[in-house]
């Protein structure tokens, strides 16, 4: 199999990045294809989760608020805790409490176990 690196001529030929400007330097976030493609998630689990990779790739360590995640998700705090639930639920998400005042911890999972088999 050819490595990426003998294909970047013809990768760049088929890529043309229009309109690149501070905030789209910024950065982007990269989502794994089977959670975008996850029926079981809604349209906002998906977004929280996006939005978490966001902060755990930009500081090693992921613990918005609730408050900053509703915000910056353009939801409302209620939602996120629905959302973060529904992520708990899919075993995509594992929250830690840190106690009275302090934002939880969240650890993103980026692969799911594949269940085991049954014997016959």
């Amino acid at each position: 199999m050819e490595h990426v690196s003998g294909r970047l001529n013809e990768i760049a030929r088929n890529i043309e990045i229009v309109g690149a400007d501070p905030v789209t330097r910024h950065g982007f976030t990269q989502v794994p294809n089977f959670i975008l493609t996850k029926k079981e998630l809604t349209v906002g689990a998906k977004l929280a989760y996006a939005m978490l990779l966001k902060y755990a790739w930009a500081d090693d360590a992921c613990f918005p608020g609730q408050l900053k995640l509703a915000d910056d998700m353009g939801a409302g705090e209620r939602s996120v805790r629905t959302y973060l639930k529904e992520l708990e639920t899919a075993g995509l998400l594992e929250i830690t409490q840190r106690g009275l005042g302090k934002t939880n911890l969240y650890r993103l999972f980026l692969t799911v176990e594949k269940p085991a088999r049954r014997r016959a």
